[in-house]
């Protein structure tokens, strides 16, 4: 094995740390970097930026490797957070996490570290790269319940070819056993859940500083008025909470979600039952679409797919059509969200995704479920 000079993105969380570790034990040169990408404006103190930075350090010293900083605030916020404002507000649900991982972690960090003489960079994500066919693939990680591949479709060629995943093999647990091993602060360190470098917190409160309140009636699929919304940017599909409906004369105990949205009439579609007809699609059209062996398929192809990333696999057919896909699911899917990813697979290998412009009532034309 040849030693590389790898730059790794260390957030101030466990598993980058172990990622340095690990590469450092495999004899390459390793050094850090962190990112900040979010300017806090205001006194919050969920965004934990400087307390990540400290952890970042001490796991530089402990390891003796060099620690670098850069700030990409700017790129996030033009081409990350700007993005998803106007997904919002043209009422559809955004992923941020995977625009940071496509425009922020492997274009910003990637160009940065190479311009710093990096031969390759690495995060701790829990993914692995193989190669089939002469192409470099990206591969499920070994922890199922941390996989992460959902969020890194958007790789190709490029970007595989400069990118190393050390905890492909490992499971979570194995990770925080390595840190506490190596003498890391963070090895008990809570996982984040919030969005991607700007933290844990009121996610409605946060996006209503940028996104103007728009109110408007909540309806029935009858076309029954049950109450009213308070911005249709500010709900996604299958949303059980935040509704307020509770103890309506004449509609029962069941619960509400929400099953739809009428955009020109900015009426916010609500029903009662966890599996709501409304709330049920055969298919789906994806645009934005990205696959990682920089090709694609060229006709039908019977594979799994994600429509969100805690989601069990399911079987589907999928047909290009143009610049967009048509898929078709075995079992109707619930809560399927316009602006979220589809993600599809092929066993342990993630074949790259879209982003959902039309979630469908029925299979599309054409692509008959359970068939290639």
């Amino acid at each position: 094995m040849t030693a590389e000079r790898i730059i790794v993105g260390l957030s101030g969380g466990v598993d980058s740390a172990v990622a340095a570790l690990r590469l450092l034990d495999q004899g390459h040169r390793v050094e850090g970097l962190f990112m900040k990408n979010w300017e806090d404006d205001d006194t919050d103190t969920h965004c934990t930026a400087a307390d990540d930075l400290d952890d970042a350090k001490q796991v530089c010293e402990t390891l003796g490797i060099p620690l670098h900083q850069a700030n990409f605030a700017a790129e996030y916020r033009a081409e990350v957070f700007e993005h998803c404002l106007q997904e919002y507000r043209a009422g559809r649900t955004p992923n941020p996490d995977i625009l940071c991982n496509q425009r922020i972690k492997f274009r910003a960090f990637l160009d940065h570290a190479l311009r710093l003489g990096a031969d390759r960079v690495a995060t701790g994500h829990y993914a692995g790269i193989g190669k089939r066919d002469g192409r470099l693939t990206l591969m499920r990680g070994a922890d199922a319940n941390k996989d992460q591949t959902y969020f890194l479709y958007t790789l190709g060629q490029r970007h595989l070819e400069r990118a190393c995943f050390p905890l492909a093999e490992l499971e979570k647990s194995q990770v925080r056993d390595q840190a506490e091993a190596a003498g890391f602060d963070n090895f008990d360190k809570k996982d984040s859940t919030g969005i991607c470098f700007i933290g844990e917190r009121d996610f409605r409160a946060f996006l209503s500083r940028y996104i103007a309140s728009d109110p408007g009636d909540m309806v029935t699929p009858e076309g029954v008025v049950v109450g009213r919304h308070s911005g249709l940017a500010f709900y996604t599909i299958g949303q059980r909470r935040g509704l307020d409906l509770g103890g309506l004369a004449g509609h029962g105990e069941g619960a509400w979600y929400v099953v739809d949205k009428d955009i020109d009439a900015n009426r916010l579609m609500v029903a009662q039952g966890h599996d709501h007809p409304r709330l049920m699609s055969e298919g789906l059209i994806a645009t934005t679409l990205s696959w990682v062996d920089g090709r694609g398929p060229n006709g039908p192809l019977r594979c799994t797919a994600k429509t969100r990333y805690r989601q069990p696999d399911q079987a589907c057919t999928l047909q290009p059509h143009g610049d967009e896909v048509l898929v078709g699911f075995d079992v109707p899917q619930r809560a399927v969200a316009p602006g979220q990813s589809v993600v599809f697979y092929d066993g342990a290998r993630c074949l790259g995704g879209g982003v959902i412009r039309e979630r469908l009532a029925e299979a599309p034309q054409g692509v008959a479920r359970g068939v290639a």
